[in-house]
C-alpha cells in the first residue's frame, strides 16, 4: 500500500469530518452524540458497537457520562433514552440538518448533485471494503441461511421454477464454502467441489439484493479461484441460466469461456470454463480473507470431461 495514498484518505477524512462535523455541539462530544443519535428506544450495547464501528468498553463509559446527564437510563446490556435525552436528540437533529442545509446553501444545484453522487459512490466503495469474505463450514446457519435466499430468489426468477433439494448438501461440499458478511450479516455465498484431477466447478455464487453493485460477485469469484488454486486445482467450471443476465457478464468479464455441456444440470444450460494460471501462485496467497486475485490463461481447455455429478443449480 503506496503511504501517498494513505495520506490522501486521511487528509480527506480529516477534512470531512471538519467540515460535516456537524453533531458535534456546545453540551455534547461527538462520540455521544452519535450514539445519542443512535439510540432508539431500546438499545443493545452490541448493537450500538456494531453500527458505529467502536469498541464495546468505550461505548459503555461514553453511555455511562451520557446516564450521568440524565439523557439515557442503563439497563444492564440495554440503553433507553430518557425523556431529557428524546428532547437533546430532537435538538441535535435540528441542529444537524440546519448544519447540512447551511452547507448545501452555498452550493449550486449542479454542485450538489455533484457532492451526492460522489457522498454515494464513496459509501459504496467503503461498503465493498468491509465486507469480510471468510471460509465456513457447509453446514454452518450462515452458509445455509444465504443458500435457502439463493434458492428462493431462483424459484421466483426461473420460469420453471427452482428445486432446493439440489442444492449442494454440506456433506457434498469437497472443496471450501466462502460467506460474504457485512457488519456480521451473510449477504454472498459461493462454494466449489472436485470434478476431477485438477479440475473443479464452482457453485451456488450468489450475492444478496442489498449488496449489490459493490463489486462482491467478482470478489466471491476471484477468491473462489485462489481458493482452488492452492489446493491444486488448475481448471474451473461453472454453468448458470441464461435469464441470469449479470452472471453470464460477470463470468464472460472474468475471463471464462464458453463450452459444451459437462452435467445434466436441468438449470445449467450454459457452461463456462477458465483456466488458473498455478506457475505464478504463491503458495498461502491465497487464502479465503486475502486480495489475491490468480490470472487466467489466454486459452481455455474446450469440451466436456465427465465429471460424475449429480444435477446442481448454476
Amino acid at each position: 500500500m503506496e503511504v501517498e495514498q494513505i495520506e490522501r484518505v486521511r487528509d480527506f477524512n480529516r477534512y470531512y469530518t471538519q467540515r460535516l462535523g456537524v453533531f458535534t455541539d456546545r453540551r455534547l462530544g461527538q462520540e455521544q452524540a452519535r450514539l445519542l443519535s443512535e439510540i432508539g428506544g431500546y438499545s443493545t450495547v452490541g448493537g450500538l458497537c456494531a453500527r458505529l464501528g467502536l469498541d464495546r468498553a468505550f461505548v459503555v463509559r461514553q453511555l455511562e457520562a451520557l446516564a450521568v446527564q440524565n439523557l439515557v437510563l442503563l439497563h444492564d446490556d440495554h440503553a433507553e433514552l430518557t425523556a431529557a435525552g428524546c428532547r437533546e436528540r430532537a435538538e441535535l437533529q435540528r441542529h444537524t440538518d440546519a448544519g447540512i442545509a447551511a452547507l448545501l446553501g452555498e452550493l449550486t444545484a449542479g454542485q450538489r448533485r455533484r457532492l451526492l453522487a460522489a457522498q454515494d459512490e464513496i459509501r459504496a466503495v467503503l461498503r465493498a471494503a468491509a465486507v469480510v469474505v471468510e471460509a465456513v463450514p457447509p453446514g454452518s446457519p450462515a452458509a445455509r441461511q444465504c443458500l435457502s435466499r439463493y434458492a428462493a430468489e431462483l424459484d421466483a426468477t426461473f420460469p420453471e421454477g427452482f428445486d432446493a433439494a439440489v442444492l449442494t448438501r454440506p456433506e457434498e461440499v469437497t472443496g471450501t464454502q466462502l460467506l460474504a458478511l457485512e457488519d456480521g450479516r451473510p449477504v454472498g455465498c459461493g462454494l466449489w467441489i472436485r470434478l476431477g484431477p485438477g479440475i473443479a466447478e464452482i457453485r451456488h455464487l450468489w450475492v444478496a439484493p442489498e449488496a449489490r453493485g459493490l463489486g462482491l460477485g467478482r470478489k466471491l469469484l476471484a477468491r473462489l479461484e485462489c481458493d482452488a488454486v492452492t489446493h491444486g486445482i488448475d481448471t474451473v467450471r461453472l454453468g448458470t441460466h441464461p435469464l441470469l443476465t449479470g452472471a453470464l457478464a460477470l463470468y464472460r468479464s472474468a475471463g471464462y469461456d464458453d463450452i459444451g455441456g459437462y452435467s445434466d444440470n436441468a438449470y445449467n444450460q450454459l457452461a463456462f470454463e477458465k483456466v488458473l494460471v498455478t506457475a505464478v501462485a504463491v503458495p498461502g496467497s491465497c487464502r479465503a480473507g486475502a486480495t489475491c486475485r490468480p490470472p487466467s490463461a489466454s486459452a481455455s481447455r474446450r469440451g466436456a470431461v465427465g465429471s460424475g455429478s449429480r444435477r446442481q443449480p448454476p
